[in-house]
């Protein structure tokens, strides 16, 4: 049986300003989430500087609370987990200097940790199901990041292959913004591709043969085309495209081209690694047409966290947060955030 923890988690790395406890990196004891999407929109995403200073309103009453959720003082805390990067530079700094306060108060440990493998192990929260076996690999979506990881066992990983422009986040923002949608764009493009049909455009998936990186930029780019070829008179992304164009199919087509190459390429990346699972993790996985078309295929068992679990939050660093714990991390009071770390090599 792995060893007793409760982990304290703080997370800052975007928009979200949360915090969380987490008991032997499986049991959620609280976990707290102040989201901004609702004050970004009207910029159609997040600006930084704006976020960095919600942050430092926010992240005071948000800790407490979650500590007060879980009925515990920091007495009861093990550690402190934080998220070191990768993310926005001002965001990382106000957790980072809060987990260090705290740390240096109450003579707890600090471990800054990596958001992108924090992901990862948002799998491990899921209490009715068995631990993941290894080796596993790891599709991380999020509005940063498209990666795919081997997990060969507990933190240890390799990098086989990531976006090379675009993340599929991004891409779906940058569509939606095309299309006329609401930020975030994934939400949005999903709601409008309900009544759309998928095969009405074709447009083009970026294999990338002999690699298992990815890229939506041309994607990206052939929406484009398509909207000032059907609307030329209206400067895509700027004004709000007329009524004639057919939002729902190009949403649809485009969500399809999205998820054949995140499919097909994470299942054929599976095959070849011999891996035994496939996590889904990330903003991104929370994509219903995606999340079936990962669950329904036959070939290999596939995990993705439940909705909650799958945008940024405190709980998936304080599961991480246990297994560096136990590794015998500690971090001293003067580490800096590292806004493009990477997860590995």
């Amino acid at each position: 049986m792995d060893q007793e923890t409760r982990i304290l988690g703080i997370e800052t790395s975007c928009d979200e300003t949360a915090a969380a406890v987490v008991e032997s990196g499986r049991h959620v004891v609280s976990n707290l989430v102040a989201s901004q999407a609702e004050l970004h929109a009207r910029y159609g995403g997040v600006f930084p500087e704006v976020a960095s200073r919600i942050h430092i309103e926010t992240i005071f009453p948000v800790v407490a609370e979650a500590l007060s959720l879980a009925h515990v003082g920091l007495d009861a805390i093990d550690a402190i987990a934080v998220t070191r990067g990768p993310g926005l530079a001002g965001s990382l700094v106000v957790g980072l200097n809060m987990a260090k306060g705290l740390a240096l108060a109450s003579g707890l440990p600090l471990l800054g940790v990596n958001h992108l493998e924090a992901h990862l192990y948002s799998t491990w929260l899921v209490e009715d199901q068995p631990t993941p076996e290894f080796p596993l690999l790891g599709l991380i979506v999020s509005g940063g990041h498209t990666e795919l990881i081997l997990m060969t066992g507990q933190l240890e990983y390799q990098r086989l292959g990531a976006t090379l422009d675009d993340a599929a986040g991004e891409a779906f923002d940058k569509v939606a913004r095309l299309l006329g949608l609401a930020y975030p764009g994934g939400p949005a493009i999903q709601t409008a591709a309900e009544n759309g049909d998928r095969t009405a455009f074709r447009f083009p998936r970026a294999w990338l043969e002999g690699t298992w990186d990815f890229s939506f930029s041309g994607l990206k780019t052939a929406v484009l085309r398509e909207v000032r070829a059907q609307q030329p008179e209206i400067e895509a992304g700027v004004e709000a495209p007329g009524p004639g164009l057919p939002i729902a199919d190009l949403a649809a087509s485009f969500q399809a081209a999205v998820i054949e190459v995140l499919v097909g390429k994470t299942m054929a990346a599976a095959k070849a690694f011999k891996a035994k699972e496939i996590l889904v993790a990330g903003g991104v996985s929370a994509n219903r047409p995606l999340r079936e078309a990962m669950v329904d295929q036959s070939d290999f068992p596939v995990r993705v966290p439940p909705l909650y679990l799958c945008t940024d939050n405190a709980a998936m660093i304080a599961a991480l947060g246990h297994w560096r714990y136990l590794a015998g991390q500690r971090d001293a009071l003067d580490i800096d955030a590292l806004p493009t770390w990477p997860l590995a090599g």
